[in-house]
């Protein structure tokens, strides 16, 4: 098989991309936007030289599967942000279960673990509470608010999007076409002029925004450009311009909080999670992290309040806390709480929150999470919510030395969670089930939680 070759086959499953998979040839054949049980053709583009794996691009769907949909985004397929619209919603329920399922048997020692069913997305679409849109100008001059194409530097028009929730794409529109009478100078990573390079909008529960324009250098107009928009939008209750002259696409710089100012409104955006009758309020600042899918978010900090069951005496660390929103959620019932996390904006944020909660057992450190656990003598809980790349073997050592009585690990990625768990099954740990959540709908993100109980004791 070699570049240029025409090929046929059956998918019988999808990548961890979202991409059709079946063999023809002895290869395993990758095509983006090909689904389960589909008939297709395409042409190879790709053939590893590692392995017998190939990648084509799809050119007809000969008989489409019955759980085929048609894509809600004008952008589909362009944009390559979701993947799956194009599938029906309960089988993306069922895949990504599965995805976790084979995970998990991959490690002996998971392999007759419970995985339960996938719980839903209350908004399928209009769900994503935060915009990152790449500023650029097409040929002809027309500015744009959008994302780069898979593998390439286009820009892609994100108008109309319907995976924002509704305040985002309409503000988005109003502010393009500002930016585009006005005259504003879009960056160029070429020639490394232009001002604006990205905009970052986040809405709250209440439907209010906050804006930051992401900037090369200053915008000489900042401040009255940032009023004119406010006006034209009252839902946009702040605009903060945050500077970045690093080369490359990394939206937020790290450089001294990338040279903030705000230009017009508040600074700061006030989130609510309504959890089992109570709320947690959240602030949040221009550049914190905050799962996208507050819906989502809610069930799944409710689902680790139930089954950790926290106890009057008891102490909680969550060792990846962010900006708080689960070691907030456990602090009322817990004795004390202790959060420990890297970035220093976020702790600020989470201290920040607590008091606008009146919770006053709950601190906040800013630290590696190995040597901040390193500090600690004991915690009946332990509460994991890390990164992509999952806990460091350091981390996981700490916890097993506190020796809580459960553990309660939020995962967005199967595999390093499956690593995890093996990991802590040899220290005397053992999850009762794991559950899928799904926070990013028509994407191949799987989030999951697992609840670890301490079967030896090994103090």
């Amino acid at each position: 098989m070699r570049p240029g070759d025409p090929v046929a086959l059956t998918c019988d499953d999808l990548d961890d991309d979202g991409a059709g998979v079946g063999e023809s040839g002895g290869h395993r054949v990758h095509l983006a936007g090909a689904l389960p049980g589909e008939r297709v053709a395409g042409v190879v583009e790709h053939v590893s030289r590692q392995s017998r794996a190939a990648w084509a691009r799809l050119e007809t769907v000969d008989a489409p599967s019955p759980a085929r949909r048609p894509p809600a985004c004008p952008a589909f397929g362009a944009c390559g942000g979701c993947l799956l619209q194009h599938l029906a919603y309960h089988a993306q329920l069922s895949w990504k279960r599965d995805r976790l399922t084979r995970a998990l048997a991959a490690h002996p020692a998971l392999a007759d673990l419970k995985v339960d069913e996938c719980v839903a997305s209350p908004r399928p679409l209009g769900y994503r509470n935060r915009s990152k849109l790449v500023v650029a100008r097409q040929r002809g001059g027309r500015l744009v608010l959008g994302a780069y194409a898979p593998r390439s530097h286009d820009v892609v028009d994100l108008a109309g999007c319907r995976i924002a929730e509704p305040p985002l794409d309409e503000t988005a529109a109003a502010l393009r076409s500002l930016l585009d009478d006005t005259g504003v100078r879009a960056y160029d990573e070429r020639t490394l002029t232009g001002h604006l390079r990205h905009v970052v909008l986040r809405a709250n529960q209440q439907g209010r925004v906050l804006a930051v324009w992401i900037v090369a250098r200053p915008l000489p107009d900042g401040v009255a450009l940032a009023r004119q928009f406010r006006a034209a939008r009252p839902e946009v209750i702040g605009v903060v311009e945050h500077e970045n002259r690093s080369r490359g696409n990394v939206i937020f710089s790290d450089e001294n909080g990338g040279n903030e100012r705000l230009l017009d409104g508040v600074g700061e955006l006030e989130e609510r999670i309504e959890i089992a009758g109570h709320a947690v309020r959240l602030k949040l600042a221009p550049g914190a992290f905050f799962q996208a899918n507050r819906g989502v978010a809610a069930l799944a900090y409710g689902a680790i309040a139930e089954a950790l069951a926290i106890q009057p005496t008891e102490r909680v660390v969550d060792a990846y806390c962010g900006v708080g929103g689960i070691a907030l959620t456990l602090a009322r019932a817990a004795a004390e709480v202790l959060g420990i996390e890297s970035h220093a904006g976020a702790v600020a944020g989470a201290t920040a929150s607590a008091a606008l909660n009146g919770i006053t057992n709950a601190r906040f450190v800013a630290g590696d999470a190995a040597q901040a656990l390193g500090q600690i003598d004991r915690a009946e809980v332990v509460v994991l919510n890390p990164p992509r790349k999952g806990c460091a073997p350091e981390v996981l050592a700490e916890v097993a030395r506190l020796a809580p009585r459960a553990i309660a690990y939020l995962s967005c990625d199967p595999e390093t969670l499956a690593r995890d768990l093996a990991l802590l099954a040899t220290r005397g740990y053992r999850a009762r089930a794991v559950t899928p959540f799904d926070m990013l709908p028509h994407t191949p993100h799987v989030e999951a939680l697992a609840v670890i109980d301490r079967v030896v004791d090994r103090r």
